[in-house]
């Protein structure tokens, strides 16, 4: 069984890699881009829709802000993109924003964008997931009746390919990346053509439909609010753009340079794409409702709701109907590579949460598997985690992309805020000590370009705030001071930990027991037994016996006349248990021999069988493993357990020993099939 486990484990994650082939697995900056942007580009398929579903709620006549919205979307995203740049240079470690807010800012303030990224990192799979999931439902009915079944099964398949390392995910995800940038771009490039040259009407094919305003007679701040929540969902276009800076390492050299430059890419063919879709949107008329009412609130041009059956196609596709036709090849590329796209936009996430993981569990706020990493060089432990938890999220909301959204983004902007108002506070340091005349200019304007992104960045988080919270976005209010609680309390337990094992002056590492006394459980005269007494023996202790519980009385008897029969050179000791219990009474006879000289140690040894079957375990030892569970609390106790092998035990020797995904590498350790080379 296990052979099967560890060859099915190597076909899906692939051989080994050791420590040293590290290098190999550093990204190019065509890789890099898919690997880091997918997130931050695949926001175009759902980012203008949203702001035009928020807006439907007064009427179509509010889709005339729009433009402005877009527009306002797209300044925050030129400043924040030109903000991670300054990061990427300052602080290239990884740590991302992290290690900006907790180096400028302090720890808790590190803490509390660390607890914002994690909760942004699981939604971003979710999110992403999710509306791929909707493009493939629109064609295919069964996906759109089981879509959180399908959604978590995209997940798992995505959790795999990570598993096989940064390098080979990012291949993988490369071609798809770079299909729906084109495609994208045709679709403005043929779409403008048309448009702006040869003065043709584009029609999508909700562009008759009219919809029904669920708030009418708005007050001015009433319309103002609704703005303002069409331009915090519209700002989902923004997530990802903080993967870069916490990716740094993954880069080839130089790294830096690298980061920044894909950074640039990055934005500049997001803010292209993000703007083409809400212009071409908007010239072919599309309609959208709120997905919940869209069966009563979208009405067909002689004024009757579109009713249940219809379903409502995403923009991308409206916009592909519109240029292309509707069936065309073009068509049906354009929402292929876009479906894709949005499940490949997790990667991102896969990315970015696993390298936080490891950072925050070096720093002793996670448990320390996280730093650890997996048979292809990958934090395997912080995948796992970050593919269970978007799990949950997918299952518990049924995979809703509207109300995913309502959750979302909240996390990233506490994290652009923090991260820029610490790169301020970094500037201002600087300056206080450079002297060179060309530096301290480049750090004014460094520190100007942070400055604006910090104000821009905390004005949209109130903004999200405002408009998201009693639709969603409290859930994530809560979830990070939960989150920023536990990463305290782990630190808390390791510094604890920490300070009860270091070694004190008064501490004699030197002084040993006075004496140790040793003793044999035994249950019955076999094989075992004597081996546990003859190591026992050699150890040398100070007094040895061998004790047994007299459960039955009459099997005690025989023991004890075997035993002196058999002529064992060491006393056996009776121990009464009129309740028929094993465990307590050895526990008192313990306690009794470490009450009697407390600078005494007593050492237990336990013989146990070796079994080669899952299910023998259940059989065998299970009163030696209570035994030892109890025993290990014992101050002044010492526990040894004396193998035998059972011949089931066999059939594993000669087997490669197996690891889980991000168990520890002991030093010297060769993976499957690594061959140490002959000298020459």
């Amino acid at each position: 069984m296990a052979k099967v486990t560890d060859l099915v484990k190597r076909l899906l994650v692939g051989r080994a890699l050791r420590s040293g082939q590290l290098h190999e697995q550093l990204l190019p900056k065509r890789i890099a881009l898919p690997v880091f942007a997918s997130d931050a580009l695949s926001s175009v398929a759902y980012a203008p829709q949203e702001i035009l579903v928020i807006l439907s709620l007064a009427g179509v006549s509010f889709y005339s802000y729009s433009p402005w919205v877009a527009a306002a979307v797209v300044v925050v995203m030129i400043t924040v993109v030109a903000s991670y740049r300054q990061n990427v240079h300052a602080y290239p470690s990884g740590g991302g924003d992290y290690e900006v807010a907790t180096t400028n800012l302090g720890r808790n303030a590190g803490l509390t964008v660390a607890s914002a990224l994690m909760v942004d990192y699981v939604l971003t799979v979710a999110v992403s997931v999710a509306n791929g999931v909707d493009y493939v439902g629109a064609t295919l009915p069964f996906v759109a009746q089981h879509k959180p079944a399908v959604a978590i099964a995209i997940v798992i398949l995505l959790t795999v390919v990570n598993l096989r390392g940064v390098r080979e995910s990012g291949a993988a995800f490369a071609i798809p990346t770079y299909a729906f940038m084109a495609a994208i771009l045709l679709l403005l490039v043929w779409g403008g053509f048309r448009t702006l040259l040869l003065h043709e009407q584009l029609q999508a094919p909700s562009a008759h439909f009219t919809v029904e305003p669920e708030q009418t007679n708005l007050t001015a701040f009433a319309a103002a609010f609704l703005v303002l929540r069409a331009f915090s969902t519209g700002c989902a276009a923004l997530t990802g753009v903080e993967a870069i800076s916490n990716g740094v390492p993954a880069f080839r050299k130089p790294k830096s340079k690298n980061a920044a430059s894909t950074l640039l890419m990055m934005g500049l063919i997001a803010i292209t794409m993000f703007s083409g879709i809400v212009a071409l949107g908007l010239a072919s008329g599309v309609k959208f409702a709120e997905p919940s009412v869209v069966a009563e609130d979208l009405l067909k041009p002689d004024g009757t709701p579109v009713g249940p059956g219809y379903h409502q196609q995403p923009i991308i596709s409206q916009v592909a109907d519109a240029v292309f036709g509707g069936g065309s090849l073009p068509f049906v590329v354009i929402s292929a590579v876009t479906a894709l796209i949005l499940f490949l936009a997790a990667n991102t996430a896969f990315n970015g949460f696993p390298v936080l993981g490891s950072i925050l569990a070096q720093d002793r706020f996670l448990p320390r598997q996280l730093h650890t990493r997996g048979d292809r060089l990958a934090f395997s432990n912080g995948i796992i985690i970050l593919a269970l938890a978007a799990c949950l999220l997918l299952w518990g909301f049924k995979a809703d992309v509207s109300r995913l959204l309502n959750l979302y983004i909240v996390g990233v902007f506490v994290s652009f805020t923090l991260s820029q108002t610490g790169m301020v506070v970094h500037w201002t340091r600087h300056l206080k000590t450079e002297t060179d005349p060309g530096v301290r200019h480049q750090m004014h304007r460094s520190r100007m370009i942070n400055f604006v992104g910090a104000v821009m960045t905390g004005l949209v988080l109130i903004v999200v705030l405002l408009t998201k919270f009693l639709v969603g976005a409290w859930i994530v209010v809560i979830a990070m001071p939960v989150l920023f609680l536990m990463m305290k309390g782990i630190r808390r337990h390791y510094d604890n930990v920490a300070a009860e094992l270091e070694l004190t002056e008064d501490y004699d590492a030197s002084m040993l027991p006075a004496r140790n006394h040793a003793i044999v459980l035994v249950s019955k005269i076999h094989k075992p037994t004597m081996r546990a007494l003859a190591y026992a023996r050699a150890t040398r202790p100070s007094t040895l016996e061998a004790v047994t519980v007299g459960v039955e009385g009459e099997e005690a008897r025989k023991l004890q006349e075997e035993w002196e029969r058999r002529g064992i050179p060491v006393p056996l000791k009776m121990l009464d248990s009129p309740y028929r219990e094993i465990t307590q009474p050895v526990l008192d006879y313990v306690k009794t021999l470490r009450r009697r000289s407390p600078r005494d140690v007593v050492t237990v040894f336990i013989p146990e069988y070796v079994v080669g079957r899952w299910w023998e375990h259940l059989l065998h030892n299970q009163s030696a493993l209570r035994l030892k569970a109890r025993l290990l609390f014992k101050p002044g106790v010492m526990v040894t357990s004396v193998p035998w092998q059972l011949h089931s035990s066999n059939r594993l020797i000669g087997r490669p020993e197996p690891y889980a995904p991000g168990a520890v590498r002991r030093p010297g350790h060769r993976t499957p099939g690594h061959r140490e080379k002959s000298p020459s």
